[in-house]
């Protein structure tokens, strides 16, 4: 091997970061600063809403238990801890290296499953305007549009350096409240871009789309929720979908993991659940209020979600939030 010249023997060879280390080192230097941000900024448990519009922040210093939530249209962006949302049978888990994506109204079982006092669970949560997406995909159209199975409902994607540092930048505008109006608006449809752009996120550009099949499935989901609690009529609903029956039924389990008879149920059941809970309500009135007319199918479906009968596991969660 050829000696090195004189000159250099006192200068050490410069070592070259490979591309993935200066990623990681740039991922973990925005997570710390989102961390901050967010835990300065939500500091007590719960959702939180911002000065900035579309944004909220979300924390938990404990693992709670799965409840039942609707996600709607949101990026969903986790500084630290990680959180489940089951859909149907399906399980995402998502936390500081994967972000969740839902596309439409979707009724899930949320979970915070990693978090503590000393590091609490910390979200950044960005509603999904539809209007600035679409306008993205006109600006910037898709060299080769590939046709793809039906997408599902919630997807998960790597947090890429890039996303990462604008959404440090939108949530530094907490701290500048001055500049919201002004900035706010730029960085979002930043991040719009960047989730528009990026590999493995179809489901976004499908949002972009008003005659995709995400957005045909997504009217139907909109008459389900106004209407949970009235009989579901399938041919009514492939008539605002706008689809053939088969390819409804196709698509509406693809993008949802249930049927459309399964989704309306959990609709029900949740809100049956909010009823007994929130508002004191008995179980048979609870069951009747959202739609059924059967208490023991009530019952029955109830168990088969939440894991007890509808009255104990109601007593159970008024006793967990009173502290008794």
């Amino acid at each position: 091997m050829q000696d090195r010249p004189d000159f250099l023997l006192d200068h050490p060879i410069p070592v070259v970061q490979p591309p993935h280390a200066l990623v990681m080192e740039l991922r973990l230097s925005s997570l710390s600063k989102l961390v901050d941000i967010v835990g300065r900024h939500a500091r007590n448990d719960g959702i939180h809403s911002t000065a900035i519009p579309g944004v909220s922040l979300i924390r938990s210093a404990t693992p709670t238990m799965p409840m039942p939530v609707v996600y709607e249209p949101t990026l969903c962006l986790v500084a630290q801890g990680r959180k489940q949302a089951m859909l149907g049978t399906t399980v995402y888990v998502y936390d500081p290296a994967k972000y969740l994506i839902a596309s439409v109204d979707l009724p899930v079982m949320g979970s915070v499953i990693e978090a503590s006092e000393a590091v609490p669970y910390l979200c950044l949560a960005l509603d999904l305007d539809t209007t600035v997406l679409s306008d993205l995909a006109l600006r910037h159209p898709l060299r080769e549009e590939s046709v793809s199975a039906p997408p599902a409902g919630i997807t998960l994607n790597d947090t890429t350096p890039e996303l990462l540092d604008a959404a440090v930048r939108l949530a530094g505008l907490l701290d500048r409240p001055r500049d919201i109006e002004a900035l706010a608006p730029l960085v979002i449809r930043e991040m719009l871009y960047r989730l528009l752009t990026e590999n493995g996120n179809s489901i976004i550009r499908q949002m972009a789309q008003a005659d995709s099949r995400l957005n045909q499935i997504a009217k139907a989901i909109a008459w389900l929720r106004s209407h949970y609690n009235e009989a579901c009529r399938i041919d009514e609903l492939v008539e605002i979908a706008g689809m053939s029956r088969s390819s409804f039924h196709t698509h509406f389990k693809a993008i949802t993991s249930m049927s459309p008879l399964e989704f309306r149920n959990q609709l029900r059941l949740q809100e049956a659940r909010r009823l007994m809970v929130t508002e004191a309500v008995d179980a048979a009135e609870a069951g009747y209020a959202v739609g059924y007319e059967s208490p023991s199918q009530f019952s029955r479906d109830y168990a088969r979600l939440f894991g007890m009968p509808p009255a104990k596991d109601a007593w159970r969660l008024r006793t967990d939030i009173c502290g008794i």
